[in-house]
């Protein structure tokens, strides 16, 4: 199932995305909740995949509306730095010995088609396609075994960086937090959809060119890894996302350093590396524009 979030900025409601559209969640049963993270903390989506079955609703085009982040409402957004192999030896960097935890602001949240809009000051804004988890169970303390469990669905993240704020500040979050830097989507793919996610593959590509290329099996923390080391010290509410990290490639480490500029288009990518683009292994495409504040 593939959950989103469709409509205007701050008013988006829940739908299905299907191969030929958009089913608003109040098509197939009014008593439903309207939003995606109210249908999970509900437990709903057996009850939504069964009113689908014997729905007669004509889907909306794709193209006729908006399709916001697929939870546009989350308590928390924890993201991962330094977390593929590849990127460690890119930067020529020992890997961490823990997961390193950082946030982004909810302002950061963008739909898949939505511009990136880059700040008036040159922050060097720098691309990082990533895979994110949506946490479907309230959980604390999770252990490795049963973390994969807790996970709703996942879905494609990118996470804009300015770099030059990211060195000079000490923290990074400011860097990371600036409005429309976490474009993500297009859809929430439910967990069992992808029954191993270690064969995901992940691409950027701006203009044509491909500047990333990485799979999620070059994980230094897996996922479960990650769900348990952050659920020890805090607790997880459904809704939260965890962006689990970006793979080599990025614009600041490319000889010259390949920053985003106005003009770009940011082609975000994840599918099954194996089975291509078959039902079920495809989280779809993020395509945003690259503008810059109206000042």
């Amino acid at each position: 199932m593939r959950l989103v979030s469709f409509g205007d900025r701050g008013c988006e409601v829940a739908g299905l995305l299907l191969d030929d559209g958009i089913v608003p969640v109040a098509a197939l049963d009014p008593s439903l909740p309207r939003t995606v993270k109210k249908l999970l903390a509900g437990a709903h989506l057996p009850r939504l995949a069964q009113c689908l079955k014997n729905c007669s609703f004509t889907p909306l085009p794709r193209g006729s509306v908006r399709l916001g982040p697929p939870i546009p409402d989350p308590g928390s957004i924890v993201c991962i730095g330094l977390n593929y192999r590849d990127h460690a030896a890119e930067q020529n960097i020992a890997w961490p010995e823990r997961p390193l935890l950082f946030s982004k602001a909810r302002n950061t949240l963008a739909g898949p088609t939505d511009p990136i809009v880059l700040p008036t000051d040159d922050g060097g804004p720098d691309y990082e396609v990533e895979l994110a988890l949506v946490i479907g169970r309230r959980c604390r303390n999770v252990n490795s075994a049963e973390a994969l469990t807790m996970i709703a669905g996942y879905m494609i993240g990118n996470d804009v960086t300015c770099r030059h704020w990211q060195k000079s500040d000490g923290q990074w979050f400011r860097a990371k937090s600036c409005d429309s830097f976490y474009p993500c989507g297009p859809a929430l793919v439910t967990a069992d959809e992808i029954p191993d996610p270690t064969r995901l593959r992940l691409t950027t590509t701006i203009d044509g060119t491909r500047l990333q290329d990485g799979t999620v099996s070059n994980l230094i923390h897996g996922i479960p890894a990650l769900i348990a080391f952050i659920s020890r010290t805090m607790t997880l509410e459904i809704g939260d996302i965890i962006s689990t990290g970006t793979p080599a490639g990025v614009g600041c480490y490319r000889k010259p350093p390949r920053f985003l500029q106005p003009g770009d288009v940011v082609e975000c990518t994840i599918s099954d590396e194996e089975a291509g683009t078959n039902a079920g292994v495809d989280l779809g495409q993020l395509s945003n524009p690259v503008i810059a504040a109206q000042i």
